[in-house]
């Protein structure tokens, strides 16, 4: 017999819905841009916004440890998404600029982005929105105590 949530938690079901979102979103994404992943869009969303963060921030946002950000961001600057100089300032870090190729793809994906989201919450009201985002926030806090 097949169990639908074989550890009969909440917490199972958000894994699984979490995981299935990840697989509608790298198969849209996958359709108007061939070579990005969802989590270098994010990255890409972010440098975008943030142009000054540091990679520490950076992989906190994106919940990469720093070694898994670092190889990421070497991929990125070999597809053109990204590039990098030393800080002037600190020849330890790094300055993160996005290419004219990140933004024509930041631009490709934003209605991506929000087609995605109105499929993943498609037949929820706002107050439902509302109290999932406020339990998730209750799950995170109880996790962080």
């Amino acid at each position: 017999m097949k169990l639908e949530n074989p550890t009969g938690t909440a917490l199972y079901s958000i894994e699984l819905a979490i995981k299935e979102y990840r697989k509608l979103a790298q198969k849209n994404i996958a359709k108007v841009v061939k070579d990005i992943t969802v989590d270098q869009c994010l990255v890409l969303i972010i440098l975008n916004d943030n142009r000054d963060i540091s990679q520490n921030e950076l992989a906190n946002l994106v919940f990469k440890d720093n070694a898994s950000i670092t190889r990421m961001i070497e991929l990125m600057v070999k597809k053109d998404y990204l590039s990098r100089t030393i800080h002037p300032e600190d020849r330890r870090k790094f300055n993160l600029m996005i290419t004219e190729k990140a933004l024509k793809t930041i631009e490709l994906i934003e209605p991506v982005i929000q087609s995605n989201r109105e499929t993943a919450l498609y037949g929820l009201s706002v107050s439902e929105i509302t109290l999932l985002d406020q339990t998730l926030h209750k799950i995170i806090r109880n996790c962080k105590k």
